[in-house]
This record gives C-alpha cells, structure tokens and sequence, in this order.
C-alpha cells in the first residue's frame, strides 16, 4: 500500500528546516575552509544537534552500548559526535575545497594495493563503510587519483534537503544513484564496466538480517555483499578517520573480505566497523536510530 503524502503541515516544516539548515551552510561558505568547519561543528553541537533530539539520542543509543558508562562520558561522546556530524556536513558542500583538499590526501591499509589491481584487471570493487569521520573523504582520495567512484544513496525524509545534498555527491568524482529500481540499474552497470561503487551499510533497513553490532543485535542490509558476489567484486572496508587537529583525515582501505556467504561477509564487515568505533567512539554518528524492535 502506497504511502500516504505528507501533510500541508509536514511539508511546510520540511520547508522551514531545510531553509534554516541552507541559511546556515551559505554563511558558512562565504568563510575561510578552517574557521567554517569549526564552526558549523559548534553550531551542531550546541545548537542544532540538542535542538533537533540528536544529542538526546546519541545519550540513549551510548547507554545501551555501554550500560555501565558514566553520564558525563555519554555527554561528551554525544558533543563530540555532534560536532563531527556538523564538520561533516559543510566539508561535503564545500565541493571545490574538500576534494582538492583531499585530493592527494596518502590513501593506507591493504585494501588500496588491492583496488589497483582489481582496476587494471577491471574488476568490480565495492567499497563499504559506516557514518564515521568523514566517509567521503576516502571517495575524494580516490577521485584524485582518477577512480570514479559512485556512491549508492538512500534519499532524505526531507525532499526539499535531498534536492541539493544529492548534488554534493556528485562532486567527489563519480557517479551517484539513489536506492531504487531505477538507481540499481545504473549502478550495476558501473559495476559491470569494472568500476568502483561506495555503500554505506550502517542504518537500520526493516526486515533485513540481524547482525551483532557492537554487542546488541542490528538489522543490517546485507545488499552490499550480494552484489560482490554476484558481480565478482572485491568487497572492501574503508574509513576517513579524523584527526586530532579536527581538519585532516587519515584515508584507510582494510583488506578486502574474503567470499563467503552473503550474511558472513557483512557480519566481518560489520565487526571492521565495531572495532573502529571501540577504538574511537566519537567520530560514529551515534544520532542514528540504529537499534530498534527486532520484529521490525
């Protein structure tokens, strides 16, 4: 049964907070690159981010990870987290900035040397991470030095957000679909050609498999390790970890995963991504509904 359409209401909100959230990344945009970031991250965690229950959220998800972390640890995590998300979110419009910035940025990890080859042999490789750091950042890496890497998205609640996010991907160098029919064809078709395609996997998807999480059980699309082994793509974890100076990233690709069911490749992949977060929780976007009722 087809959704029904939002409500005049909805819509009008919708509007309205697209509209404060544009505001703030066009004043932004008129600053230099480092006094920006700063400050939409700052603007994220102390304003936006409480306003909009983010930070609420990110506390509740933190206690259910980690029950017997004291308050005040869940409250800085939850600040720290809000000011990656909002440094994340205006270096990705800064599309001229960011990925020249990043352009040349030393790509680490097994999983680069395993890119190339699969390149000249014109192999498929999938590319997998979570909301952590900044993901595009490794994408601007590759795109400098000549990979156009798609990326897969899943559209915004708020139609009138996604008209100009969707346009942001398209700056890092490669082609972008949305989830869908439509965008399922194009991206095989890149995959075919012996591309190279980004997926974030780390949201709750309804009725998907469950996946052990950090500990809690998760449903998690299992999509990504579908498509590798259907298509004969290497599948390989990657991150953009941030810096302690708030501005720079290291750009990691792990080892690819070795083939095995659909279901055993993204519990390793979702394990990669447990470990990352273990080793720095501030920099996953804890303000996701990311655990809910199993049943769903």
């Amino acid at each position: 049964m087809p959704k029904a359409p939002p409500s005049r209401a909805k819509r009008a909100g919708q509007y309205l907070s697209n509209l404060a959230i544009v505001s703030i990344i066009q004043i932004a945009l008129t600053l230099p690159y480092a006094l920006r970031v700063r400050l939409v991250g700052r603007i994220m965690q102390h304003v936006v981010g409480p306003l909009a229950g983010y930070r609420k959220r990110a506390r509740e998800n933190l206690a259910l990870v980690w029950p017997e972390m004291s308050p005040a640890e869940r409250d800085r995590i939850a600040s720290k987290c809000l000011n990656n998300v909002g440094r994340t979110l205006i270096e990705n419009y800064s599309n001229r900035d960011f990925p020249k910035r990043l352009a040349q940025n030393p790509l680490t990890g097994p999983g680069f040397k395993a890119l190339e080859a699969a390149a000249k042999r014109k192999q498929p490789v999938i590319l997998v991470t979570g909301h952590y750091g900044n993901y595009e950042a490794v994408r601007a890496a590759l795109a400098g030095r000549g990979y156009a890497v798609g990326g897969l998205y899943r559209n915004m609640r708020n139609p009138y957000f996604n008209a100009h996010y969707v346009r942001t991907m398209e700056a890092f160098g490669g082609p972008v679909f949305p989830q869908g029919r439509a965008g399922t064809k194009g991206f095989v078709r890149h995959l075919r050609g012996g591309g190279q395609l980004v997926l974030l996997f780390d949201q709750h998807v309804r009725r998907a498999p469950v996946m052990d999480f950090l500990g809690l059980p998760a449903r998690t699309a299992i999509s990504a390790a579908e498509l590798s082994l259907k298509y004969d793509a290497l599948l390989i974890p990657f991150y953009g970890i941030r810096k302690p100076d708030g501005l720079s990233f290291e750009t990691r690709l792990e080892a690819p995963i070795p083939n095995s069911s659909a279901e055993e490749m993204t519990q390793k992949v979702t394990d990669s991504l447990s470990r990352q977060v273990e080793a720095d929780p501030n920099q996953w976007f804890w303000v996701h509904r990311r655990w809910r009722a199993s049943k769903v």
